[in-house]
């Protein structure tokens, strides 16, 4: 029965909250809550409606006392209480979602029934709101990019200037170094030949002679050799003897 459940609060808590919870309902036309409340609420809204219907100045005093938000209240009278005219009751419904992820408690979304009209252009002009925020997050993007691929083209050009600074100073420097070696080579070139050959005889003075590892085996005086130059002395003698001789009958 409504207007029975505790809902685990005070009398003055528990009013407060089902106010709020139906001011936020007639304003966003569905919310979602545990079903206990969710049923709470339902009853209320039906009895504001039913005083939406009979558009006096004692049901709007008592619908601002019950309603939280003077804009609320105006709505009530001039949007939402002449879409239901022909209905007797029931202008909610409540849908239940399932347990809740914690304590286990069942879930469920009330919604005022045949209300899209009422709701649904807000939703469209909320979609228009994110569709020109997209729109700027995209211009945005693309202005990000341009700039990117602007400091990006910047960035090649002074690298491209560099390689080039750099091709030029390995050129100039391969250019002394080629100026140097030519140099070197003409410096070499005007040594005179006598310089070289006194190179070479001092280099073939101070290159020691290479030892072959074999040893120098020692000459062996033969006796045949010894008698040859003793059988050569007597016969010089004899020669030069008659050669004197020959000189004094002359």
């Amino acid at each position: 029965m409504p207007g029975t459940r505790k809902l685990g609060r005070k009398t003055d808590h528990r009013m407060s909250m089902l106010k709020g919870m139906v001011t936020f309902l007639l304003e966003k036309g569905q919310i979602e809550t545990t079903l206990t409340r969710a049923k709470e609420v339902s009853a209320l809204t039906d009895k504001m409606i039913t005083l939406g219907k009979t558009n006096t100045l004692a049901t709007k005093r008592r619908a601002l006392a019950f309603l939280k938000k003077e804009s609320v209240v105006a709505k009530l009278f001039s949007v939402i209480a002449p879409l239901y005219n022909e209905r007797n009751g029931g202008y909610t419904r409540v849908l239940k979602i399932g347990p809740r992820r914690g304590d286990g408690a069942e879930m469920a979304i009330i919604a005022l029934v045949d209300a899209d009209s009422v709701y649904k252009p807000k939703d469209k002009k909320a979609k228009k709101v994110t569709e020109d925020k997209t729109e700027v997050k995209k211009t945005s993007a693309k202005d990000e990019k341009q700039s990117e691929k602007k400091t990006q083209e910047v960035v090649e050009e002074k690298v491209e200037v560099q390689d080039k600074e750099s091709a030029v100073k390995t050129a100039a420097k391969a250019e002394v170094a080629s100026k140097k070696t030519t140099e070197k080579k003409v410096t070499s070139k005007k040594t005179t030949p006598k310089k070289a050959a006194a190179k070479k005889d001092a280099d073939k003075k101070t290159t020691p002679k290479k030892d072959d590892g074999k040893k120098t085996a020692p000459k062996k005086t033969t006796t045949k050799k010894t008698k040859t130059e003793k059988t050569e002395q007597p016969a010089a003698k004899a020669e030069k003897s008659e050669q004197g001789k020959k000189t004094k009958e002359e």
